[in-house]
């Protein structure tokens, strides 16, 4: 930077405008603070509102043959005695399976020892001395967490029913008077933007939320297929997850695969190797095949702008903020226009 220019910056560094910044940084301290202090409303409403906005598909198509609320009535009917079916059956099993899983994955990790320490003599005799013990350690504990967090995350969905509950009542209420609410959502902005606003919102949000529930979905049934056929032990509770893991934007699916590959090395190590090479393939065809036709018309956000706002939202609201954080990231490249920051693809078709 020249002499010139960095006199320019300093000059334009006023009192005014650090006033400006401290605001802005006192601002965002605050808003943090009170995301944490309201953690649980916020996550209720926020899942509420993405459940009202993924039905609102069926119920726009219901509404050509039935009022608005009976098409809500509807949809939601079908949808808690779908959901409830699933809770009894598949959920029933998915924590019979899970329970079995954890305690096969302790019993592989634990007979790693005598080989662990078979390496130790072998690399002693060689006048090397290496401590394999603590990345055994290490690696209990990293695999024992990983299934135990997962498995975690799954219980308290198919338990925690109070909230499930709340959020399907409030998402009721918000497919009723979703304009109601929305048009006043958007009366803090200037009124010839509004249209602009829902359809980017639209765009990014129902366009992510609806294409990673059908990538969810696909890779889940697709692998469990694959390890029936493989005749893996628990293939349910293995893809479902992966299907979790797959949820999380980036880097989930290759988590979530090589947890499971991991999980089946206890069984059999070539049998490992067949689920770890059938994953990766239907991964590929997901990301080069499925995703590009699901995703054109919603996000198109530059990877190293997807990790970035994931670690943002995974400090700033958890779990809940690695979820909403790309189409959050989505809304504001798009609302500001700033072409650096999206992908290939659009910057290709725009020049």
């Amino acid at each position: 930077m020249s002499a010139r220019a960095t006199k320019d910056v300093w000059d334009r560094l006023t009192n005014l405008v650090l006033i400006r910044f401290l605001l802005l940084f006192a601002v965002g301290w605050a808003g943090l603070r009170l995301l944490q202090y309201f953690e649980t409303v916020i996550v209720v409403f926020t899942i509420a509102a993405i459940v009202a906005f993924l039905l609102s598909y069926p119920v726009k198509w219901l509404r050509r043959f039935l009022p608005h609320g009976a098409a809500v009535g509807v949809v939601f009917l079908l949808g808690f005695l779908v959901i409830g079916g699933l809770t009894v059956t598949v959920g029933v099993t998915l924590l019979s399976q899970g329970q079995q899983l954890i305690d096969s994955v302790t019993e592989f990790v634990n007979a790693l020892a005598p080989l662990s320490e078979r390496v130790e003599n072998f690399l002693r005799e060689r006048s090397l001395q290496v401590n394999l013990r603590v990345v055994e350690e290490q690696l209990r504990n990293q695999a024992l967490a990983g299934v135990v967090s997962s498995l975690a995350v799954l219980q308290i969905f198919l338990t925690n029913l109070l909230n499930f509950i709340l959020i399907m009542v409030i998402a009721f209420f918000m497919l009723l008077d979703g304009k109601k609410l929305w048009t006043l959502m958007l009366k803090v902005i200037p009124r010839h933007l509004h249209k602009r606003l829902t359809v980017i919102v639209e765009r990014n949000f129902l366009g992510f939320f609806q294409g990673q529930i059908v990538l969810m979905l696909f890779l889940v049934t697709s692998t469990f297929i694959v390890l029936l056929i493989l005749q893996v032990k628990f293939p349910l509770i293995l893809a479902v997850l992966v299907g979790i893991f797959d949820l999380i934007p980036g880097i989930g699916a290759a988590v979530g695969i090589g947890l499971i590959s991991f999980i089946v090395l206890a069984q059999n190590v070539w049998l490992a190797v067949k689920v770890l090479l059938a994953c990766i393939v239907l991964q590929q065809i997901q990301d080069n095949i499925i995703y590009p036709r699901i995703m054109q018309n919603s996000l198109n956000i530059h990877p190293v702008v997807v990790f970035f706002a994931l670690l943002v939202g995974a400090r700033a609201a958890g779990l809940l903020g690695i979820f909403i954080a790309i189409p959050l990231a989505g809304v504001f490249i798009n609302w500001f226009e700033i072409d650096e920051m999206k992908g290939d693809a659009e910057l290709t078709t725009e020049t």
